[in-house]
C-alpha cells in the first residue's frame, strides 16, 4: 500500500505548517508569561493547558519538518519574553485573550484543512481545530461561571418566515432605514469584541515597547481600535441594542519590557491581518448600504496600518520569510 506521507508537501501545506509553527512559538512565550503571573486558580489550569498544547504542536511539526528536510522556522524563543517582568494584564483579560486566540485557531485551522491533502497534515490540522474548540469551551464556561462573559444582543423571535420584496431592504443613506438583521448584528458584535481585545493588548504593548517607532505604531493602533469599537457600537446603540463592554481596566501600570519588540510587532500584525479578513466577511454579509460602505471605507485604512507594520518589521530584520516559489528568471540568469 502506498505511503501517502512520502508525497511532497504542497505550497498550501507548507504555508499552513510554517504559519502554525510561528504562531505556536509565540503562544509558548505569551502563555509562559501568563502562567507566571496568573493568580486566579480557575484560570491557571486553562493557561497551563494552552501552553502544553502549543508545545505539543511544536513537537509534532518539528518531526514533520525534519522528515521533509524542511528548515525549521525560528519563530520566537525564550529570548523574546522576560518571565521575571511585573504583571501587565488582569486574570480576566488572560481569559478573554485565550478565548479570542481560540477563535483565530478555529478559523485558520478550518482553512488549512480545506487545502490540506496529505493524511499526516490533515490529521495535524484536525488536532489544531479540535484543540481550538476545546479552548473555546473552557474559556466560555469559566467566563459564564465568573460572570465576565458578554452575550451578543437579544432580538425578538420572528413571527413567520418572510421574503424581501422591496429594494428598500438595501437602503441606508436616505429616508427611513430598515432595522439591522441578526446577521449584521452578529458581525458588528464580533468586530467590537475583537477590537476591544486588540485595544487592551496593544495598550499593554505600547507601555512596554523599547523602540520609539514601535511605540508610536502601537499608539496609532490603539486609536484605530478605539475608533472601530466606537463606530460599530453606534450602529447597535441606534437600534437600542447593547454593545460589548470595554476592558480598559485590564491593563496594569507596568512599563517594564516583557516581550521583545519583534514578538509584539508580529502579534499585532497577525491580529491586524485577521481584522482585515473580518471586515471583508462583514462587508459581504451586510446588505444595508450605510453599513457596507462603512466596512469598505475602513479596509483601506487598516490595510495601510498593516503595511506600515510590515515595513517596520522589515527595517529591523524581524520579519521571517515564508516559503517561496523558485525565481525562474534568476535561475536562468545564473
Amino acid at each position: 500500500m502506498e505511503d501517502k506521507t512520502n508525497i511532497r508537501l504542497t505550497a498550501a501545506e507548507m504555508s499552513s505548517l510554517w504559519t502554525q509553527y510561528i504562531n505556536d512559538t509565540l503562544a509558548v512565550c505569551v502563555n509562559s508569561y501568563f502562567l507566571k503571573k496568573v493568580e486566579d486558580e480557575e484560570v491557571r489550569p486553562i493557561v497551563e493547558w494552552t501552553l502544553d498544547t502549543a508545545k505539543e504542536n511544536i513537537s509534532i511539526m518539528q518531526e514533520l519538518f525534519q522528515r521533509e528536510d524542511f528548515p525549521i522556522p525560528i519563530g520566537f524563543t525564550e529570548q523574546d519574553v522576560n518571565l521575571q517582568a511585573p504583571r501587565l494584564f488582569s486574570d480576566t483579560f488572560f481569559l478573554m485573550y485565550l478565548r479570542h486566540m481560540s477563535t483565530l485557531a478555529m478559523s485558520t485551522s478550518s482553512l488549512s484543512l480545506r487545502l490540506a491533502t496529505r493524511p499526516d497534515v490533515v490529521t495535524f490540522h484536525k488536532r489544531v481545530l479540535n484543540k481550538g474548540v476545546e479552548l473555546q469551551d473552557k474559556t466560555r464556561d469559566l467566563m459564564l461561571k465568573q460572570g465576565t462573559y458578554v452575550r451578543p444582543p437579544y432580538i425578538s423571535t420572528p413571527d413567520k418566515v418572510d421574503f424581501v420584496e422591496k429594494q428598500h431592504f438595501l437602503a441606508g443613506f436616505f429616508g427611513k432605514r430598515r432595522s439591522l438583521t441578526s446577521v449584521e448584528i452578529s458581525h458588528l458584535f464580533f468586530n467590537i469584541e475583537t477590537n476591544s481585545v486588540g485595544k487592551v493588548l496593544i495598550t499593554g504593548f505600547a507601555q512596554t515597547a523599547q523602540n520609539d517607532e514601535v511605540k508610536q505604531f502601537f499608539s496609532r493602533g490603539k486609536q484605530l481600535s478605539k475608533k472601530y469599537v466606537d463606530t460599530f457600537s453606534k450602529f447597535l446603540i441606534k437600534e437600542d441594542l447593547s454593545a460589548p463592554m470595554g476592558w480598559d481596566s485590564a491593563v496594569l501600570d507596568t512599563t517594564t519590557n516583557i516581550f521583545s519588540d519583534k514578538l509584539m510587532m508580529y502579534h499585532v500584525s497577525a491580529m491586524t491581518a485577521a481584522g482585515i479578513g473580518n471586515f471583508g466577511i462583514s462587508l459581504a454579509a451586510s446588505p444595508r448600504r450605510d453599513l457596507g460602505l462603512k466596512y469598505a471605507s475602513l479596509i483601506p485604512e487598516i490595510s495601510l496600518y498593516a503595511e506600515d507594520g510590515a515595513n517596520i518589521m522589515i527595517k529591523h530584520g524581524w520579519m521571517e520569510e515564508p516559503p517561496q516559489t523558485d525565481d525562474r528568471n534568476q535561475l536562468i540568469q545564473n
